[in-house]
């Protein structure tokens, strides 16, 4: 049970986290026996754990209700340009705490609880994570989403609502099993179903065309959209914007209609058909399956979404007034696509403004490329989306159609400037013929947008270069970087409150809403109070995650050894395998010499495999393999543990990130495209071993390149090697320790009942690693000593830290999306505080015109 704050401690807890007021907690109590009474029909004698969160969720929910619709009263009134993200994914993870911070309620709910006689903690543990995302392009918009609120920026999210989000991994004797998330079970306080803005999306069918008319696409498959609202709080100012996600619904119609009179029953069985478009979440990271289901969720979203933009352009304040016009539509909306997936919004939006609105061609296209803007996300070949022509032909045929006038035009323009270049006009094309007629997405995103951004320096540099090099010798205005950023409410408030309040006592609370304040922090990197108070919270962390591993999974862990966390999908790129190396290297070390001293390690490795990645569920075998014999050596003891984490996800990151040490951030040189966990350890007070790679580049150069753990191949480096031939056997042969670990895995050393068992693994690193993880082993193990060695002298590393706190200004969420808002979508971030639900109408309609006119 919590112990009651005193009033020295209340007044010592910044405001960060809001006042604790008589009225205040009064209230919270009263909303809280109201909503168990009445929301859940329970009493004290009967009600479960999860009833109580319950009735804390709808409690701090009521406190947002006033504010999410005088937002949108606000819009209306203003009628700003709207920005509208389309992602596939938002990976939102727990909504209450985040909630409370933003709302600047925690101090009070904690309070409240605490007088109700509940846990905080426990109650915040029963609230299930929101998986709807795979990991970095799903999280980064979950962050985006706040920054934007935050920013006060008019701005929507749209999804789906998959009624199974990312699989939960069970590790069962050493293997990854996956299990459904269920996590819609029992109930989702968070969000509102719209029924009444359901709308129609169609499917297959074909297209009718007669002579001097417009084609019409007839014959279609309806499925209904119907919206779930969640509402999205801006930290602090009264803002609270819309996620609105789409789910699946069969008409009452469906298959009754036409043929199937006769069978009743089965027609209404097969409505699941309909409905399993939002049935789940495809769990693949970085790789492109062209199942026809994934094609049917992309134009799914994309074309509900469509229909609700326009539907809110025309009935917009301006609209409503005077005649309708879409020549201001890109003046009035923006729309940002995460990566390809919902790259059918360009064809789309051409044919509700062609076929529906009956615009011309060159009209429609003019306002199309000046609405969308389109992220890029990776390089890696094998993601990039290409859908097969003929399943595009079969599913939505009249798009098929605009996509290949799109391209014959844009063809055309291509010809007319390099008239002799047959190869260059093959290479830009939308259609690629080599292998099976395909639509390529990326350069349907390219062609359709009037600006194209990577996320990271290094990333969209490659990207100019390299990957859509033609593209941007074309248009090179089109092309730039945005580098990614995460919220700080989440990945500091929330999960470091220790470290977000030492921060605030030293250079005040604004830096939650400007973190490259946290400069400020350079003044102290020499006082002797604060680098002792900086390691006390990082101690205090380690040992409550030290706690939380010995209960849920039964380990027990040296707190004071160096926490080395390596956390993200499981993915060759990200070389999982070169930190096992390490870790056998270390392991054999030990054995050869066990008196000699070592600075104890803890190494977790968590993340999810591709349920169909076989390497990857390999890898994650391996790991855990490898574990088993380390950590059950009495000659090791505890100067070294292999733990790995299971079911790593948001609420995971949450409890790991603040209690880490070491950040490895390791992906072969020009493959992460950005990485944004590498600025949440670097923001929570651990430092980084990591290559040049992503956004560890501008990580170093925030920092100084000596403030983190440098090694390896550069990008020039890896292209150099490409050229000249990676040869695998070389490193093997010439580097004992690295032959040593390698000859182990071979042998069975680690697998003695299964010698055999990672021979895929060890022919991969051999015949076919395109990731070269052996080129870079001397360099990784040589620079891991370096880490060793300053760990020792706790003072030193702990003013290293300092100074990547310090550094970690430029990687706030809300710096990238300003970026976007003022070079991309033409929009000004705000801090106007819309007036609160207990001012009168007129206070919202004067900041509206203070709005109008900035």
């Amino acid at each position: 049970m919590a112990t009651p704050l005193t009033d020295q401690e209340k007044r010592k807890q910044i405001s960060i986290r809001g006042i604790v007021g008589v009225e205040n907690v009064a209230e919270l109590k009263k909303g809280f026996n109201r909503h168990l009474h009445f929301t859940l029909v329970k009493d004290r004698n009967v009600a479960t754990p999860r009833d109580y969160y319950f009735a804390l969720a709808h409690t701090v929910r009521d406190h947002l209700v006033g504010r999410w619709i005088r937002t949108q009263q606000f819009y209306y009134e203003a009628d700003p340009k709207r920005v509208y993200y389309l992602s596939l994914e938002f990976y939102m993870g727990r909504a209450l705490q985040n909630t409370m911070i933003n709302l600047g309620l925690q101090n009070a709910c904690d309070e409240a609880v605490y007088q109700l006689g509940l846990d905080m903690e426990d109650l915040e543990e029963m609230e299930e994570d929101a998986g709807l995302g795979n990991g970095g392009l799903g999280r980064l918009a979950a962050c985006f989403l706040d920054s934007m609120a935050t920013l006060g920026l008019a701005a929507y999210g749209y999804g789906i609502r998959y009624e199974y989000g990312i699989f939960n991994q069970k590790i069962k004797d050493g293997w990854q099993v996956e299990e459904a998330d269920d996590w819609l079970r029992y109930g989702n306080p968070w969000e509102k179903a719209r029924p009444e803005f359901m709308l129609p999306v169609h499917f297959y069918g074909r297209v009718e065309e007669e002579e001097g008319k417009e084609p019409k696409w007839v014959d279609t498959q309806v499925v209904l959209a119907m919206p779930y609202d969640t509402p999205i709080p801006g930290y602090m100012n009264n803002t609270v914007n819309t996620m609105r996600l789409w789910s699946a619904r069969a008409p009452n119609d469906f298959n009754l209609r036409d043929f199937n009179v006769g069978d009743y029953i089965q027609a209404v069985l097969d409505r699941n058909l309909a409905e399993n478009i939002s049935r789940v979440l495809y769990p693949n990271d970085n790789f492109f399956e062209g199942k026809e289901l994934r094609l049917k969720q992309e134009y799914f979203v994309v074309a509900a979404t469509l229909q609700d933009v326009i539907r809110r352009f025309k009935t917009s304040k301006r609209n409503c007034s005077g005649p309708l016009s879409f020549d201001s539509f890109p003046e009035k909306v923006a729309i940002q696509l995460n990566d390809t997936h919902p790259a059918m919004a360009i064809p789309e939006l051409m044919r509700i403004f062609v076929d529906i609105e009956k615009l011309d061609w060159d009209t429609a296209w003019n306002i199309t490329k000046k609405t969308f803007a389109y992220t890029n996300h990776t390089v890696l070949p094998e993601a990039l989306e290409r859908w097969p022509v003929e399943l595009m032909e079969k599913l939505l045929p009249r798009h098929l159609q605009i996509i290949y006038k799109i391209n014959q035009t844009h063809l055309d323009h291509i010809a007319s400037l390099f008239p002799d270049d047959m190869d260059r006009i093959r290479r830009m094309s939308l259609i690629e013929e080599a292998g099976g007629k395909r639509v390529n997405m990326a350069h349907l995103c390219i062609v359709g947008s009037h600006k194209v951004n990577g996320v990271a320096e290094i990333h969209s540099d490659i990207i100019k270069r390299d990957v859509f090099r033609d593209f941007s010798e074309l248009e090179p205005e089109k092309f730039q970087n945005k580098t990614n950023g995460i919220t700080p409410r989440r990945w500091l408030l929330l999960c470091n409150p220790g470290l977000a309040d030492l921060i605030a006592e030293a250079i005040g609370e604004e830096y939650v809403k400007d973190l490259t304040q946290l400069q400020k922090l350079n003044d102290l990197v020499d006082d002797d109070a604060f680098i002792r108070d900086v390691a006390k919270v990082k101690q205090d962390n380690k040992l409550k995650f030290a706690q939380y591993l010995e209960k849920v999974y039964n380990v027990d862990v040296n707190p004071a050894s160096m926490f080395d966390v390596h956390v993200k999908r499981i993915h060759e790129y990200k070389r999982q395998l070169l930190n096992c190396l390490h870790v056998i290297t270390m392991y054999n070390r030990i054995k050869m010499s066990p008196t000699k001293p070592f600075v104890p390690r803890t190494v977790i490795i968590g993340g999810k495999a591709a349920p169909g990645y076989h390497m990857a569920k390999m890898i994650i075998k391996l790991i855990t393999t490898v574990a088993d014999v380390v950590n059950n050596d009495p000659v090791i003891g505890h100067k070294l543990k292999v733990i790995y984490l299971e079911n790593y996800r948001v609420s995971l990151a949450e409890k790991v990130i603040p209690a880490t040490d070491l950040s490895e951030q390791i992906s072969t040189a020009g493959t992460e495209a950005s990485g944004t966990g590498n600025m949440k350890f670097m923001l929570n007070g651990a430092l980084t071993i990591g290559t040049m790679d992503g956004a560890n580049v501008e990580m170093a150069e925030e920092a100084g390149e000596e403030n983190l753990f440098i090694f390896g191949m550069r990008v020039e480096d890896v292209a150099e090697m490409d050229k000249e031939g990676y040869d695998a056997l070389q490193y093997y042969e010439s580097l004992p320790e690295l032959k040593q670990a390698i000859n182990q895995i071979k042998s069975g050393y680690f697998s003695p009942k299964q010698p055999e068992m990672f021979s895929d693994i060890i022919n991969m690193l051999f015949h076919h690693d395109r990731f070269k993880v052996f080129a870079d082993y001397e360099s990784y193990v040589k620079c891991q000593e370096k880490v060793s060695a300053l760990y020792k002298d706790q003072r030193e590393w702990t003013r290293v830290v300092i100074k990547n706190i310090a550094a970690s200004g430029k990687f706030s969420s809300d710096r990238t999306i300003t970026d976007y808002a003022t070079e991309i979508w033409g929009v000004e971030p705000t801090d106007l505080k819309i007036p609160p639900p207990s001012e009168p109408r007129e206070a919202l309609e004067e900041t509206a015109r203070a709005l109008r006119k900035i």
